[in-house]
């Protein structure tokens, strides 16, 4: 087991109103696993990104990493938590402007104090295993769409988290880069990494092993998909 949350739940007060984003979640994610998202808009998908990635925080419930219960750890071992064990690859890139691909790859060694050499040593070999040696000099403006999505996920990796989450990965990118980004994630999952994928699109959910469905708050399907399981390799 990597990841397991048990009767989770997130309310938020809107004034005099209570909205109940999660309503008694419970799912366990295992070493390995390709797992994808869907549901309508409002029905909990994001908000359970958000919460089992340690974002926001639960209002009832339990959340278990690695068989370690991570609830009720304070805003600064959340944050070290996130950097060390998760990845995170969302739909706007999220990328520093200024700055070079390199350097954006490099922005969690950053945080975690390692020193400068290991940075580019670990972001250089990040950007060539995501097809883009030649461009570690260029800025996110230098970039196509499906370019960024690359050094976004080359980011998300750098610090070999044990579990990435991908939020619309390709919500922004035309079909072919969009298929691009997917079968590097499929890519990734066949070497053994853990991804949790929202998305709105059958057909890229269709790339998972898995697939859950939210309505309402709630879990309402949770079945595998008809992809055939690849053959990982032990992490």
């Amino acid at each position: 087991m990597l990841l397991k949350l048990s009767h989770i739940s997130k309310r938020y007060q809107l004034g005099d109103i209570t909205i109940t984003a999660l309503d008694d979640v419970s799912l366990q994610v295992d070493n390995g696993e390709f797992v994808a998202i869907m549901g309508p808009s409002g029905s909990g998908k994001s908000t359970f990104l958000q919460v089992a990635s340690m974002l926001a925080r639960p209002t009832a419930g339990v959340i278990r990493l690695k068989d370690k219960d991570v609830t009720r750890y304070n805003e600064v071992e959340r944050a070290k938590l996130r950097n060390r064990e998760i990845g995170f690859v969302f739909q706007q890139f999220n990328l520093l402007p200024r700055t070079s691909a390199l350097d954006n790859v490099a922005l969690p060694l950053v945080y975690a104090n390692l020193p400068r050499q290991e940075h580019r040593r670990r972001s250089r070999n990040m950007l060539e295993q995501v097809g883009l040696a030649d461009r570690l000099i260029n800025t996110p403006a230098q970039l196509s769409g499906g370019q960024q999505q690359r050094v976004a996920i080359a980011r998300a990796l750098v610090n070999d988290p044990s579990l990435i989450f991908a939020d619309e990965p390709t919500g922004n990118l035309d079909t072919v880069s969009g298929q691009e980004v997917i079968d590097l994630l499929k890519k990734l999952h066949s070497q053994g990494k853990t991804i949790i994928m929202v998305t709105h699109e059958e057909e890229i959910a269709g790339k998972a092993e898995r697939l859950i469905r939210f309505l309402d708050g709630r879990i309402v399907d949770d079945a595998p998909t008809l992809q055939p399981p690849s053959s990982k390799k032990n992490n």
